[in-house]
C-alpha cells in the first residue's frame, strides 16, 4: 500500500543578501559637454555644475550649464551649485531646467519663496555643521551635503563629526576630499546616502575631469557589497512515502 503523509513545519528563517553597493555618485564642478559624457558612460546619479561664483575655477556661465545639460543622459539629476543666490539666480536656474539647487552659506528668507519650487541640497562645512538643526525640518531642503571647511579644495575632514547628524529621509551626501582610493574608506565609515566629488576625479593639473578617475572612483563604490538581512516565517511542505 502507499501512503502519502502530509505535515507542515514553521520554521523561522534569517538569510542575508550581499549586493553591490546602491550608494548614490555625485560628479561635481563639470565645465564641459565632453565631461558630462564621462558621467554617462559610468552611469552616476548627479551632474553638478557651479554657477555665479566667479571665484571658482569651475564656475560657468547658465548657457555652458545649458550646452552640458544637454549632453547628459536624461537619469542623471542636474544640480546647481551656488553660494547666496539671489531670487533672480534661483529663477534662472529653475528655467534652465535644473533638478536641484545646492545651496552653500545661508538661505536668506528674501529668497525663501524663490527657492520653494526647486528642492534644495544644504551644504555644510565643518564650520557651520552646527547650523544643520536650523534647516533641519524645513520643507524645501531635499538633502544635505557635508563638505570639508573649503569646499572643492580636495581636503578630508574629520568623518566622525557626520555621526552627531539625526538621520532622516532626506538625502545625506558627504564630500570634502573624496578619490578613488579613499571613497570605500569613507562609505564604510559614515554610511551616507551618496558621495560627491570634484577634485578628487580631475585632472593632475586641476583642468578638467579625468575619464580614468571617474571610472575608478565609480568602480570602487560599486565594489562594496551591501549586506541586506531577511527574517522571515517559512512553511515547509513534506512529502513521505511508504511502500508495503
Amino acid at each position: 500500500m502507499n501512503t502519502l503523509n502530509i505535515y507542515n513545519s514553521n520554521r523561522d528563517k534569517d538569510i542575508h543578501l550581499d549586493t553591490n553597493s546602491n550608494t548614490k555618485i555625485k560628479i561635481c564642478g563639470l565645465t564641459s559637454p565632453a565631461e558630462a559624457r564621462y558621467l554617462n558612460e559610468n552611469h552616476v546619479d548627479f551632474a553638478g555644475m557651479v554657477l555665479f561664483f566667479p571665484k571658482s575655477k569651475r564656475n560657468i556661465s547658465i548657457e555652458q550649464a545649458k550646452d552640458i545639460m544637454a549632453a547628459l543622459d536624461a537619469s542623471i539629476k542636474r544640480v546647481a551649485v551656488v553660494v547666496s543666490p539671489s531670487i533672480e539666480q534661483i529663477r534662472q536656474i529653475e528655467a534652465a531646467g535644473f533638478d536641484y539647487v545646492q545651496i552653500h552659506g545661508e538661505i536668506p528668507e528674501t529668497e525663501a519663496e524663490a527657492a520653494k519650487a526647486i528642492p534644495v541640497l544644504k551644504a555644510f562645512n565643518v564650520s557651520d555643521m552646527d547650523s544643520y538643526e536650523k534647516y533641519h525640518n524645513d520643507s524645501r531642503i531635499a538633502g544635505y551635503v557635508f563638505d570639508a571647511i573649503e569646499p572643492g579644495s580636495g581636503k578630508t575632514f574629520d568623518w566622525k563629526l557626520v555621526d552627531n547628524i539625526p538621520r532622516d529621509e532626506k538625502l545625506l551626501l558627504l564630500a570634502g576630499g573624496l578619490n578613488p582610493d579613499n571613497v570605500r574608506m569613507a562609505i564604510e565609515a559614515v554610511h551616507p546616502d551618496g558621495v560627491d566629488v570634484s577634485s578628487g576625479v580631475e585632472n593632475d593639473n586641476g583642468a578638467g575631469k579625468n575619464p580614468d578617475k571617474i571610472h575608478d572612483f565609480v568602480a570602487a563604490i560599486k565594489s562594496i557589497k551591501k549586506t541586506t538581512y531577511i527574517s522571515f516565517n517559512m512553511m515547509y511542505v513534506d512529502f513521505f512515502y511508504e511502500i508495503m
